[in-house]
């Protein structure tokens, strides 16, 4: 467990750059991450590279006892690469190229740019791969920021094409796994194929499914490149990607499988301004963040990186890129350190060490302002590092720090979101919403979560949770049919094939032997109306028709009849977007059944256990009492912080 900044020594004068590293040294950090921008400073003119102000940072730095993640530079090609190769740039849905002078305007698919990008790469790793202060490495920065990962270039038609071939081999299975007799869609090779952009009305939501899908697989194989250079040049130093929050446009377990720890980059105010939370919420928690969003990504990207995972970028203060930009509540960035060491990070990483004074981010904070001095975060990082200390005295003296499988899945799928973006039939329907609506159902009541894609093995859970698959690969079926655990799938699962069409029999599809139901069609609800019931109905309601010969139970209904939900003793359906009241009963029942025991907690406390020792977070500004939620505690030897929590109040006991 330790602590990291990143920093930008390019930004300062090389006079200060001991001073900085002396400093941060003495602040209790471990880790500093250099270079993911300096792509111009590195290479100012094509072929003639200036290691003199690199190599100068590297020493300093390592001189200190800093151990340095070193970056690949290529999320800001420069603008030498741009004039001489306007085709490296990515394309907008509206048809114009991306241009340059910000970043992230490179195409995934130009193969111009994967020549610079591994050519710049094997420069860097050449030169620091084997240095001694070098201690891992970051690929890029922040995959589909800014909606980057689709580009409709003529370099990404023609990788589509290509793609296209090999995975139907035959255009007329193309032809019928599109459904491409509808509208006179069909083509009679794959070079007709151009990327679904530009159409009158909307485009075939299979075209549509399938390029995602591509575009996808660019963002993994383009980092692939990169790794296997760097595993070439720099062996035995960990290699990672920092993700970026609510970026669900490309499938991070795939990149995530050739990482050997995942990391994404947490900002929780600027991700509840920017997110479709009531304004109430935002209002509440806007000094804090939501309590479940951050949660939901730290137990995510731990599950990208099998188990191994940081926060690169950790807000330290307001950022500037969102609507509005409060300053966190005194207290929060400590907590928000804490939290994500007891989901299981290995390093939290501060954004940054000081506030730059010029161009985009001038008005995000830093651990130090502009002028040099100690901003807020500094003293709330320090804390961290007490709490850091106590901790690693208790894992010295025996105490298990590790993580431990949590007994509840919950099954993740970036197609869900990809299929429901393409073709919602309702304006509303979220995927990541929906998650957060079972995630946070889960920790209120107590439960620790683990985060798995689609196939994942279940041994070893008592309950796993699908908010939504609406592909069920037969695999899949099988084995939620093997699972003897308790199951909660939500709505639409089973709703679709995976050319994205209907299934024979309706939904549930492949979970039919599961769920003998038929749902016989579906509406969305716009806002502000509700179907009247004990759980009134908003967003989603779809009309089940159970099979009446089946041992099937309905405990919920609307109060015109319609099932919502529907269960089978240890498998549960949920037939529509479920309120607050019924997904508690649902989760209920369904712990019940396996013996896991739950707490009714308020929507601002969260607990999560790192081996032996359980963690509390506070998300109110006001205090709180653990020993009125959590039975017991007073008697729990405590190793950080004690049962009153005050507003961002952490404490961590022992609870084997």
């Amino acid at each position: 467990m330790k602590l990291g900044v990143c920093y930008y020594p390019e930004h300062w004068p090389e006079a200060q750059w001991a001073q900085d590293a002396s400093a941060m040294a003495e602040l209790g950090l471990t880790f500093v991450r250099i270079a993911e921008f300096a792509w111009s400073r590195i290479e100012p003119d094509p072929g003639r590279y200036d290691w003199g102000w690199l190599d100068q940072a590297v020493d300093t730095l390592g001189a200190a006892g800093l151990r340095i993640v070193m970056c690949t530079p290529t999320a800001t090609p420069p603008k030498w690469l741009i004039d001489a190769h306007p085709d490296v740039l990515a394309v907008g849905v509206d048809g114009r190229p991306r241009r340059f002078g910000s970043r992230r305007h490179y195409c995934f698919s130009s193969r111009t740019y994967r020549a610079h990008s591994q050519q710049i790469t094997r420069a860097v790793a050449e030169r620091y791969g084997r240095h001694p202060a070098v201690a891992a490495w970051q690929t890029d920065n922040e995959y589909g920021c800014h909606d980057t990962v689709l580009s409709y270039s003529q370099s990404a038609a023609a990788a589509f094409r290509a793609w296209l071939s090999a995975r139907y081999v035959s255009i007329d299975d193309l032809n019928r796994g599109w459904g491409n007799v509808f509208w006179s869609q069909e083509y009679r090779s794959f070079e007709q194929i151009d990327p679904p952009i530009g159409t009158v009305t909307e485009a075939n939501p299979a075209h549509r499914l399938d390029y995602q899908r591509f575009a996808s697989d660019e963002v993994a194989s383009f980092n692939r490149e990169q790794i296997g250079i760097l595993r070439e040049l720099s062996p035995d130093r960990d290699i990672l990607h920092n993700f970026m929050g609510a970026t669900l446009s490309f499938d991070h377990f795939k990149v995530g499988a050739d990482l050997d720890a995942a990391s994404w980059d947490s900002y929780p105010l600027g991700f509840l301004q920017q997110g479709a939370w009531p304004e109430d919420t935002k209002l509440r928690f806007m000094r804090q963040g939501h309590p479940d969003f951050t949660a939901l990504h730290h137990d995510l990207y731990r599950a990208c990186g099998r188990g191994r995972w940081w926060v690169m970028e950790q807000q330290p203060g307001p950022v500037n890129w969102a609507k509005w930009n409060p300053a966190p509540l005194p207290g929060m960035v400590r907590a928000w350190t804490l939290e994500a060491f007891a989901h299981g990070a290995e390093v939290v990483s501060y954004f940054r060490w000081r506030q730059a004074p010029f161009a985009q981010e001038q008005m995000h904070a830093g651990l130090h302002t502009p002028d040099g001095a100690r901003a807020a975060a500094w003293d709330e990082a320090a804390a961290a590092v007490k709490a850091l200390h106590a901790l690693a005295d208790k894992r010295a003296a025996g105490t298990c720090l590790d993580m431990r499988p949590a007994p509840v899945a919950l099954v993740f799928d970036y197609a869900a979101h990809w299929m429901f973006d393409i073709q919602p039939q309702g304006a509303d329907f979220d995927y990541l919403q929906l998650v957060l609506t079972f995630y946070g159902a889960l920790r209120r009541l107590g439960l620790d979560v683990d985060m798995i894609p689609p196939g994942a093995p279940l041994t070893g859970r008592r309950l796993v949770v699908a908010p939504s698959l609406p592909v069920v690969e037969p695999s899949l079926a099988s084995a939620f049919e093997a699972f003897e655990g308790s199951l909660v799938i939500g709505p639409r699962s089973g709703s679709k094939t995976s050319a994205f069409q209907i299934p024979d029999g309706l939904s549930p599809g492949p979970l039919r032997r599961l769920l003998p139901i038929r749902v016989a069609a579906v509406e969305s609800l716009p806002p502000g109306w509700a179907e009247a019931g004990a759980h009134p109905v908003r967003r989603w309601l779809e009309h089940v028709e159970p099979n009446p010969n089946a041992d099937l139970s309905v405990d919920a209904r609307t109060a015109a009849g319609k099932p919502i939900w529907l269960n089978t003793g240890r498998v549960h359906y949920i037939a529509a977007w479920p309120d607050g009241d019924l997904l508690d009963a649902v989760l209920r029942r369904a712990c019940g059944d396996v013996g896991l025991p739950v707490l009714d907690l308020p929507d601002h406390l969260r607990l999560r256990r790192r081996g032996d020792v359980r963690f509390a977070l506070n998300y109110d500004a006001a205090p709180l009492d653990l020993a009125a939620h959590i039975p017991g505690i007073a008697e729990r030897e405590f190793v950080i912080g004690d049962t009153r929590l005050g507003p961002a109040g952490v404490a961590a006991w022992i609870d084997p």
